[in-house]
């Protein structure tokens, strides 16, 4: 499903009438994909772990209220919270303005770049800007440099990205008359794809990275390259997603969130998960 369609089917199904403000008793329903660690993901068992399930349940410790964690898959999520199949996502989902015409945010409960995941032995080792941060909304004309920089490099390769995702948004914006764009499902299907040698690169969030880098798989041979990318399409930092039709559960998610940040729990799930420090910073 194209971006365009998802929004399209997350906006009808918006229409739906407002249902009654939260109560007491209500327990509130989180959808993940169970399947972008270390965000969250389904571990041994079938449990599902990780940052956002830890700061899921601390958030609803907070908020006194129960809350039960579900999986969903990641291209049909807009559209299934707007027909309440449940009632927040906690997904990585980056917040952008095309997003915001569907469903509403929280404030941001954290910061992700993104980067390209490639094999050391590839010449896309070798790319420019690594180890460079680049805002398209702050600096446009130097961001865009930098991806002028690269597309050289890129030219006749294959790069995968995720569907529906500011990623994917992003390569059909500024690399697909370089490089030919492949879609995935999941990030693992990506991955494996990498691993395979079926790809050439990945365009991913760098945390996202970080986590596969830890996978055995991946562990020696490959590394993040290129500009550290943030801003326009690219989303103003990860938030909750919800209705648009209930103030009432964002603005206690908004309190829990910045008390998380503030006493330093949103900081230590971070460092446990991604051994750097994903909270806002501003």
């Amino acid at each position: 499903m194209t971006f365009a369609k998802l929004l399209s089917a997350a906006l009808f199904s918006g229409m739906i009438a407002a249902g009654p403000a939260m109560a007491q008793d209500r327990t509130v329903k989180i959808a993940v994909e169970g399947a972008y660690a270390p965000w969250n993901f389904t571990g041994a068992g079938g449990k599902l772990e990780g940052f956002e399930i830890d700061l899921a349940n601390d958030l609803c410790a907070r908020m006194k209220v129960k809350c039960e964690i579900v999986a969903q898959d990641w291209d049909g999520m807009i559209p299934a919270l707007n027909a309440r199949k449940f009632d927040a996502i906690m997904d990585a989902m980056t917040i952008t303005d095309e997003r915001r015409k569907a469903i509403d945010f929280s404030d941001r409960y954290a910061d992700s770049p993104n980067g390209f995941l490639v094999a050391t032995g590839s010449p896309l080792a070798k790319m420019p800007g690594t180890g460079q941060s680049y805002n398209l909304s702050s600096q446009p004309a130097e961001a865009e440099k930098a991806i002028d920089a690269i597309k050289p490099l890129l030219k006749g390769k294959t790069l995968g990205v995720q569907v529906s995702t500011i990623q994917s948004a992003f390569a059909d914006k500024y690399l697909k008359d370089s490089v030919d764009i492949r879609e995935y499902k999941t990030v693992e299907q990506h991955d494996l794809d990498l691993a395979s040698g079926r790809l050439d690169a990945v365009f991913a969030g760098a945390t996202q990275i970080m986590g596969t880098l830890e996978k055995p798989d991946f562990k020696t041979g490959y590394a993040l390259v290129g500009p550290s990318l943030t801003g326009g399409v690219l989303g103003g930092g990860i938030g909750i997603g919800l209705r648009k039709d209930d103030a009432e559960l964002k603005a206690k998610f908004n309190e829990a969130i910045h008390s998380a940040i503030q006493d330093g729990t949103a900081k230590t799930l971070s460092m446990k998960w991604f051994k750097v420090d994903v909270t806002p910073q501003g």
